[in-house]
């Protein structure tokens, strides 16, 4: 078919393109069943799209995607569900091209609306104390003793499970990090490469001091010594997976209501300080963002619990 007769040919050679391209990904890309129905779906709304601006698919330009892009939009189509549907748009322009049907691809320059960044989940100050003090009586005096340390610092010093995972027993020139019992300070090596110290509160101190005091019982079946802070049975560094799966065991038996993963424990700590000092350039330090934008997320929280306060407790927030 030639580029004239696609754009004079109306909605029968429209219906033709799309059935040429249906079976091109069929055959020659050989896509998943599920996906080629999702293609297929995404250029029947272009087909009815094109037909109801009386514009053949090969004359569609950039101006009827970004009017078309809107008009989902607006009527509650999110995001991430209009760029799926570009991209099969996308991927059909880019074989019509191929085929000399069109000069340039429409779609090139066409881009979603921006979804809204998710809100990072945060613990309430009262669940959070409550993981933190917890203690598992059905667990080995050593395995207590690590994992109520590590959930301390997490909380405590907000630091990133990588981080916490990196931290050495002893300050070492190639320790990653270590805590200085005497200082009450975390040295850490965050991303980039970048150190930062965090202050390290009494309870945490003081679950360091109880979990170093077992730690050699388990070091010492290594044949060579770890120098990790947090190690497993065998005597090697704990890895962040085996970390991610005794917080979530340990949240569980908590009593709190969804399993906690590291990084909401981060999370937590840094809406709880925001809530209490207002400090927001303080937090961007302790949590060693690079960007204060990384950090403003949290007035979010602040926003959303100061919300709920009022929601709760003021005679006028809600109308009769």
């Amino acid at each position: 078919m030639s580029l004239k007769a696609a754009s004079e040919g109306g909605d029968g050679a429209s219906h033709e393109l799309v059935a040429r391209y249906l079976t091109y990904v069929r055959v020659q890309k050989r896509l998943a069943e599920r996906t080629q129905t999702l293609y297929a779906l995404d250029l029947q709304k272009l087909q009815a799209l094109a037909q109801e601006a009386a514009t053949p698919l090969v004359a569609v330009g950039p101006h009827h995607l970004r009017r078309w892009v809107a008009q989902m939009h607006s009527r509650g189509r999110s995001g991430r569900g209009i760029a799926l549907i570009l991209s099969g748009w996308r991927g059909f322009y880019a074989w019509l091209g191929r085929e000399g049907l069109v000069a340039s691809n429409p779609v090139v320059d066409v881009r979603p609306p921006k979804a809204p960044k998710p809100l990072p989940k945060a613990l309430g100050v009262d669940e959070a104390v409550q993981l933190a003090a917890f203690e598992d009586e059905d667990s080995s005096p050593e395995l207590e003793a690590r994992d109520h340390c590590m959930t301390e610092l997490l909380y405590g010093c907000g630091l990133r499970i990588g981080e916490l995972v990196g931290l050495d027993a002893l300050a070492s020139a190639q320790a990653r990090g270590w805590v200085d019992l005497q200082e009450g300070v975390a040295h850490v090596l965050g991303k980039g490469g970048k150190r930062r110290s965090v202050p390290v509160g009494g309870p945490a101190l003081k679950a360091l001091v109880a979990w170093l005091e077992l730690r050699d019982a388990w070091a010492m079946a290594a044949p060579e010594p770890s120098p990790a802070l947090f190690i497993a049975r065998h005597g090697r560094r704990l890895s962040t997976r085996q970390l991610q799966l005794r917080l979530k065991k340990r949240s569980q038996r908590a009593g709190l209501a969804t399993p906690v993963h590291p990084h909401v424990l981060r999370h937590s700590f840094a809406s709880h300080v925001l809530q209490s000092s207002g400090d927001l350039r303080a937090v961007q330090e302790l949590l060693g963002h690079a960007h204060i934008s990384s950090t403003q997320v949290y007035t979010r929280l602040d926003f959303q619990h100061l919300a709920r306060a009022y929601d709760a407790a003021h005679p006028r927030a809600h109308k009769k």
